[in-house]
């Protein structure tokens, strides 16, 4: 009979075999990006593209166009994803992303409030406005559960969902008082349609962001573990917390801007990731990042061909698809959750 294999080696073993398996998802996903890329009602002529005689109509249209809308969609997938997972650490509950925490209501409500008082500010005042509304609507959310005995970790998604609710019936209020009401749809559909050159940039902002969100991740294991195991570590358990909350704040923000909102996907990604990975965050965010790219692509390219050459817009998409994993994630993990 061989001995138990402790804890400490398996570690380096799940750890080289997903540093091994990594670079097959990225070309998975780089695959995807081709077909995505390949996709349009105009078909490219590929001979004169890779010919490189002369700008043409297909050269124009793949540059302005296609390139951006697919690196437009890897962003928005792997920062949306990446914010979920902290948000989760933070808040101790995997059934928690943006969307239903309030925050993507509160960056909605940020950009109406622009729009209302100020709408000829730079889309990066705009980004900065939405990112501290996102936040002070993330810490009322936090201040709730604080004041809330949490019998059941369902409680947590179903407080964030009436806050959320409520701060979008007032922004549906505001938006139709001051006839803004096609802007608020297009803040709260997303979609990849419109992205292109010199649209989508601001979304490199939200690959810095999970990139030091990255960098910080042991951080926010840590933090994820409670506030007194954090403060005896010798970490600052307010400092990381509001750090990582305006990581979350800010991402919510730029993709509310730049594609409008998407639904379930900073829940479903980190949590069907974690079930392999565990919930070390550096161990995780680098797949993370790579299955968020790589369901949003997925999700556009049906999108986008389900009804050709018409196009269902992403977050239709991406919420039909995380809702059904959504609900089985509930009934499947909700009796084991703490």
């Amino acid at each position: 009979m061989s001995p138990p294999v402790s804890a400490s080696r398996t570690m380096p073993i799940r750890l080289s075999r997903s540093i091994g398996l990594l670079p097959v998802a990225v070309l998975i996903v780089a695959v995807l990006a081709v077909i995505s890329i390949a996709i349009g009602v105009y078909s490219l002529d590929w001979r004169s593209v890779l010919s490189g005689d002369g700008v043409d109509h297909s050269t124009m249209v793949l540059i302005e166009s296609r390139v951006p809308r697919t690196i437009a969609v890897i962003l928005a997938g792997a920062t949306l994803a990446i914010a979920g997972l902290i948000m989760q650490l933070l808040v101790r509950n995997r059934f928690v992303e943006p969307s239903l925490a309030g925050t993507t209501e509160s960056a909605t409500l940020g950009l109406l409030a622009v729009a209302i008082f100020a709408p000829g500010i730079p889309i990066f005042a705009k980004m900065l406005v939405a990112s501290c509304f996102a936040l002070m609507g993330t810490f009322v959310f936090l201040a709730i559960l604080r004041q809330i005995p949490l019998r059941s970790p369902l409680m947590v998604p179903l407080i964030g969902i009436m806050l959320g609710g409520i701060i979008s019936s007032v922004t549906t209020f505001f938006a139709y008082r001051y006839d803004l009401l096609q802007s608020l749809s297009a803040w709260t559909t997303g979609d990849f349609s419109s992205m292109l050159r010199g649209r989508y940039e601001l979304l490199w902002l939200a690959g810095g962001l999970a990139l030091l969100a990255y960098i910080a991740s042991d951080r926010f294991t840590v933090a994820g573990m409670g506030e007194e195991f954090t403060t005896n570590l010798g970490l600052n358990y307010r400092l990381v917390m509001i750090s990582g909350m305006a990581i979350v704040a800010m991402v919510t923000a730029v993709d509310v801007v730049t594609v409008g909102a998407i639904p379930f996907l900073g829940l479903v990604v980190p949590n069907l990731v974690r079930l392999v990975m565990g919930d070390n965050a550096r161990m995780s965010i680098p797949w993370i990042a790579v299955s968020g790219a790589g369901f949003v692509l997925l999700c556009d390219i049906v999108g986008r061909t389900i009804r050709y050459p018409f196009e269902i817009p992403i977050s239709v998409m991406v919420g039909v698809i995380g809702s059904a994993i959504f609900l089985v994630l509930l009934l499947w993990r909700a009796p084991r959750v703490g």
